[in-house]
């Protein structure tokens, strides 16, 4: 299957589009600082999938700094990802999330990247244990509506590079 779209990274002329995507396809809204701020702090992490001509659809991450046992580690965040319902099962997630994973490792050394998925989103966790995420814990609550997520992790390189 030929591939009709492409991935590149997050420009500000993309916002609109982008808080449209968002908006359309996921409860959870972010402010515009938000958004903006994510791609100032990390912009090889915050990019977009486009389709004729269009953005269709996203992924934004952050770098955090937590410790792993008792060294210091960086892991990346998943903080959000969506595609277009009419762009969906293409491809367009997981290219973006394979992207995302490889900004992580080569420019910020990354070591694992985590996520949080409603577990409800079966679509979203069958893409992110095709990747080699797993399920860590199930976070109670975790959504404005009550209801809860699963804590899902990858270990990169090693995972990633074998896909």
């Amino acid at each position: 299957m030929e591939r009709k779209f492409t991935i590149r990274r997050f420009r500000p002329e993309d916002l609109n589009q982008v808080m449209y995507i968002n908006q359309v396809c996921l409860p959870e809204n972010y402010s515009t600082y938000f958004f903006i701020d994510l791609y100032t702090n990390f912009p090889e992490t915050f990019i977009v999938a486009e389709e004729d001509n269009k953005v269709v659809g996203y992924i934004m991450c952050r770098i955090e700094s937590g410790f792993s046992g008792f060294s210091l580690m960086k892991r990346g965040h998943v903080i959000s990802i969506a595609v277009l319902p009419g762009y969906r099962r293409k491809g367009i997630g997981e290219a973006l999330l394979r992207e995302a994973l490889q900004a992580m490792v080569n420019y910020y050394g990354v070591k694992e990247c985590y996520l949080e998925v409603r577990v409800s989103n079966s679509p979203a966790i069958n893409l992110y244990k095709k990747i080699g995420f797993k399920i860590e814990r199930t976070i109670r609550g975790y959504y404005a509506d009550g209801e809860n997520a699963y804590l899902m992790r990858i270990k990169i390189p090693q995972e990633l590079m074998g896909a």
